[in-house]
């Protein structure tokens, strides 16, 4: 453990290097020792402002993307918490579309220190609990909480959210959520209230949610009953009883987290026009997404790491391979499920450029090159990339994908280049 917090003076990454070391374990799923900090700090509500959290295997972050690009459209003030970062911790803090300076997180950790005595908390629950002391600080009107692991333990469900949103649920984290989709839906049901609404963007719910919901008193929203999506070439329409929007725009993140964004807006605040719904769906973006990092020749970074989001980005890369060849780029770490992340992908991709990870939990790569049965293993994620793209033809889809660490580095080299 580190000896001393720094000064308030000292430098960011002062501050993370201390946070990391203040608890010996990176998960420490609970409550209790969050509740204790957060209510000396009265930081357990954020009665000025409207509450959103939002749960899911994949698609959270697009999800709060979509939704914060459609309020500030409507004039509307926002605070998003989202992890992880990319490049920089500022990321996951943004107030009105914006990042945070330094200073801000600085005056956070220095509040939280002083507030938390003997607690240990984890990386994770220090920067949920600084967003929060952040988001009492700027009062935006709605606020969107991106759950970190599962739902019922995690650090942001110590908010008694307005509304609650399950974006997919799928296996992830099995050795906390559980090694069914039962399972792993109860705990992301865990961010349910009674009496609140919760909207459901994964269309195949599993019965514990559902039951869950019964046994709690909470309203449930799902797609394909309460609200359709349809879709079409180069628009899509959403419909529910009483409302019914046609040719909104298709958006660069997934349209079917799209579908929950408006459904979920739909019912936090209905009076937001179509214009804005469809300005917010056109602009909205998100780092790693599917994030072209050249068009010519095509080089597409992507944060898939499980099988969910591994069928998703199989069906992207086969509907945009067009006569090219697909040449993937993978790095993983070593607690994912790596073989079964990569199958959904064997029909797609043609060749294979695997590399390690040098961070903790990092995969050396040689489990990536066994399960596709064969692929260049080399020394990072740079040199795999450059491979690929050395061998790359004019009609060839490089994809880099297997972590927002391998994301990160691919964007770092390419920013070198």
């Amino acid at each position: 453990m580190a000896n001393a917090a720094p000064f308030s003076s000292q430098s960011l990454q002062d501050w993370l290097d201390f946070i990391l070391a203040v608890h010996p374990s990176e998960i420490d799923m609970g409550l209790s020792r969050l509740r204790q900090v957060a209510e000396a700090m009265a930081l357990d509500a954020l009665p000025d402002s409207t509450v959103v959290t939002v749960a899911g295997t994949n698609g959270k972050g697009s999800t709060c993307a979509m939704m914060e690009s459609i309020l500030l459209q409507a004039g509307i003030s926002t605070g998003v918490f989202s992890s992880p970062h990319l490049h920089r911790y500022n990321e996951r803090v943004r107030v009105d579309g914006n990042e945070l300076d330094d200073q801000s997180h600085l005056d956070a950790f220095a509040a939280i220190e002083q507030a938390r005595g003997p607690i240990q908390l984890t990386f994770f629950e220090f920067s949920a609990l600084g967003a929060l002391y952040l988001f009492a600080r700027h009062k935006p009107k709605v606020v969107l909480l991106e759950v970190g692991l599962g739902g019922r333990l995690d650090a942001t469900n110590l908010i008694d959210a307005d509304l609650a949103v399950i974006t997919s649920i799928d296996l992830d984290h099995q050795e906390y959520l559980g090694d069914s989709r039962d399972s792993v839906g109860r705990e992301k049901a865990g961010i349910f209230r009674t009496g609140v609404a919760a909207v459901i963007g994964e269309p195949d719910l599993p019965a514990s949610v559902t039951e869950y919901a019964q046994a709690l008193g909470t309203p449930l929203i799902r797609v394909g009953h309460e609200f359709h999506a349809d879709y079409r070439a180069d628009h899509w329409q959403f419909r529910r009883p009483g409302r019914h929007l046609d040719a909104l725009p298709m958006p660069a993140l997934p349209a079917m987290n799209a579908a929950t964004a408006v459904a979920a807006i739909d019912r936090l605040m209905p009076e937001i026009s179509v214009d804005a719904l469809a300005a917010g769906l056109s602009t909205a973006t998100l780092p790693g997404r599917m994030q072209p990092l050249s068009l010519s020749p095509r080089l597409y970074t992507d944060v898939a790491h499980n099988p969910h989001a591994a069928r998703y980005l199989a069906q992207r890369l086969e509907a945009m391979k067009g006569q090219g060849r697909v040449l993937a780029v993978c790095a993983m770490l070593e607690d994912k499920e790596i073989e079964a992340s990569l199958a959904p992908l064997m029909t797609v991709v043609d060749e294979w450029f695997a590399a390690p990870l040098a961070v903790p939990r990092g995969s050396n790569g040689e489990r990536v090159a066994e399960a596709v049965g064969g692929a260049s293993i080399h020394g990072s994620v740079a040199e795999a990339m450059a491979a690929a793209r050395s061998q790359q033809q004019q009609l060839d889809l490089v994809i880099v994908f297997g972590s927002f660490y391998t994301v990160a580095q691919a964007q770092h080299a390419i920013a070198g280049e």
